[in-house]
């Protein structure tokens, strides 16, 4: 007797679920798409109990017939998709049919629709149609999602707390907003607004938006192709950053994706910078012929691969760069000014809540505020300019020192302000600059060393050394074996000042970091930086007037005098205007 079956198309359904749908912002995320592809130029996303409950999504977009708002629901029913080829020049966010046929098997689904006419109202319930009747003309589609999981308790029982999922919906509308600024795009939860964009199609407008002004004030605008791809968008200045890469947005031809290798290329473009483990903001939209890429990975369609993906990360990687290395980076303290104003109660701020109550607060990252509350208080911003390119022949102006703090921090004065340097983070800066032209171009003078420094190692860390010996002589070191796993160094760079020993076991450190994925570029970087920072002036170092001068002289001669080799601000100003207003000597 045979025992394998056809599977029940409900069931078949339902598995399907667990791919397409697996939270309430996948069902946004869909829903929304499928208003994109219908032309929408205003969406509005309502949700219940952060989309548990329900979810309510409404556009104004071309609608459906009768026969198409019944078939929509069947599993691998699309109107994007017609034959194989359409499968390698895809041009619409959905295309394989699957979304809604999913969501409506596992939560009872209400469609209306009319493409301007005699509309359509369709109920489903589990999969099974309940009803079709005529509706209203209003010409778009509304669709209501209710009780998400409703028959599929497993599932019901694993989804994220309330302020999760929400997160989770903000975040990928966020995404959305971004890639289609020319879309007016709202989201409500428990009738409170969280997200309204004006759909004006600047995109500067949308950052400002999503973002806050102080972040739109401080983006770049980036431009540039090639033979196969173009990219364009905005990313943040460096001092700009967050603790993670959910901020770091990117799309293929407007479709929101994730891609991990073109995130660290993205990251690594800021090397120096920043700090390692921070992150910038970016908005960038690759455009390239639909052949080039495969977007028909996952069912979530958001993880796509690409053709020539070597041109493409040279792309991303020299506009960044170039971008950032013309731009003036002194931080400055701002003085903002603030105004007795009555605000909303629900304030959303840098959309992070505590709770669905959506009570007034501020949240404000460790950067820089998005917005300042305080009670009644608002901030009152200047309107958003983007950035505009110009090249300084100087880049730190004359700086005149006039003491030292803690022994740390150097203050200058200039007729434009007061300025305070870091000053081992600027001494890194110029050792690494130093360091670096000397790894690159090494002219092989050594220091003898009266005593050889030894060292043991473990024989698998030993290995990594042994195999990397030519890296390390060609630095200037004189390296060899000594005895069981350990090696002995008899001389080192003339060029490189510190401590002999601390220097090279950190460089060293990098190599046996680096170990199956050595990479000469990055290793060099990040020796230069790790020679330099253990060369450098220590913090709590008191250092006379001229000792000052000589560093900025120094300094100001470097190529990014702005930041230490880990990506911490050198030089920090506070004009002057700022300080006067702070004494309140003008104006406030």
């Amino acid at each position: 007797m045979s025992i394998i079956k056809q599977m029940d198309e409900i069931l078949a359904n339902k598995i399907a679920a667990g791919e397409v749908v697996e939270r309430c912002a996948s069902v946004v995320k869909e829903l929304v798409e499928n208003a994109i592809d219908a032309k929408a130029t205003e969406i509005t996303v309502e949700v219940l109990e952060a989309g548990t409950k329900e979810i309510k999504v409404t556009d104004n977009g071309i609608g459906m017939d009768r026969e198409d708002a019944v078939n929509c629901f069947n599993r691998h029913a699309t109107s994007k998709l017609i034959d194989e080829e359409d499968l390698y020049h895809i041009n619409t966010l959905g295309f394989r049919g699957e979304a809604l046929a999913s969501i409506a098997s596992v939560s009872k689904v209400e469609l209306k629709t009319s493409q301007g006419e005699v509309g359509t109202i369709v109920k489903i319930e589990g999969g099974k149609v309940i009803d079709v009747i005529n509706g209203d003309a209003r010409r778009g589609t509304i669709i209501t999602v209710k009780d998400l999981f409703y028959n599929t308790p497993a599932r019901l029982k694993y989804m994220k707390s309330m302020y999760t999922e929400l997160s989770s919906i903000t975040e990928y509308l966020d995404k959305i907003a971004l890639s289609y600024p020319n879309i007016r795009i709202s989201l409500y939860n428990e009738g409170n607004n969280i997200i309204k964009t004006d759909g004006s199609g600047d995109l500067l407008k949308t950052i400002k938006e999503i973002y806050g002004v102080e972040v739109a004030k401080k983006m770049i605008p980036i431009k540039g192709e090639n033979s196969d791809y173009e990219i364009e968008g905005y990313i943040s200045m460096p001092e700009i950053h967050r603790s993670n890469r959910n901020n770091m947005t990117l799309f293929v031809n407007g479709r929101v994706i994730r891609n991990s290798y073109i995130n660290t290329v993205i990251n690594d473009s800021y090397s120096n910078y920043k700090p390692d483990t921070r992150f910038p903001i970016t908005v960038i939209n690759i455009k390239c012929d639909p052949s080039l890429i495969d977007v028909n990975i996952h069912p979530t369609k958001m993880d796509v691969k690409f053709s020539k993906m070597e041109a493409l990360e040279e792309l991303v990687s020299s506009v960044i760069v170039e971008a950032i290395k013309h731009k003036t980076l002194i931080p400055e303290r701002e003085v903002v000014k603030v105004k007795q104003q009555p605000i909303y109660t629900s304030l959303y701020v840098n959309k992070v809540q505590e709770s669905l109550d959506l009570e007034r607060e501020s949240i404000v990252s460790e950067d820089v505020s998005d917005y300042i509350v305080n009670d009644d208080l608002v901030v009152e911003k200047e309107d958003i300019k983007p950035i505009e390119d110009h090249v300084d022949e100087e880049k730190i102006p004359e700086l005149y020192p006039v003491g030292l703090v803690w022994g740390t921090f150097i203050i200058c004065q200039n007729e434009k302000g007061m300025y305070l340097i870091d000053e081992h983070a600027a001494k890194e800066r110029v050792n690494y600059e130093i360091f670096k032209e000397k790894m690159n171009n090494p002219d092989h003078k050594q220091n003898a060393l009266i005593i050889p420094i030894t060292i043991e190692y473990t024989a698998s860390e030993f290995m990594i050394i042994k195999n990397h010996f030519d890296v390390l002589k060609n630095i200037g070191y004189e390296i060899d074996e000594f005895g069981v796993n350990s090696i002995i160094i008899k001389a080192t760079p003339a060029w490189l000042k510190g401590d002999d020993e601390v220097i090279v076991r950190s460089i060293i450190d990098i190599l046996i970091d680096e170990g199956d994925h050595f990479d000469m570029a990055k290793f060099m970087e990040h020796a230069c930086a790790t020679a330099a920072c253990k060369a450098s002036i220590k913090a709590n170092t008191n250092i006379t007037i001229e000792e000052m001068e000589n560093l900025i002289n120094d300094l100001r001669k470097c190529k990014n005098p702005f930041h230490c080799p880990h990506g911490r601000p050198t030089i920090i100003c506070y004009t002057k205007e700022d300080l006067e207003r702070q004494f309140k000597r003008s104006g406030f």
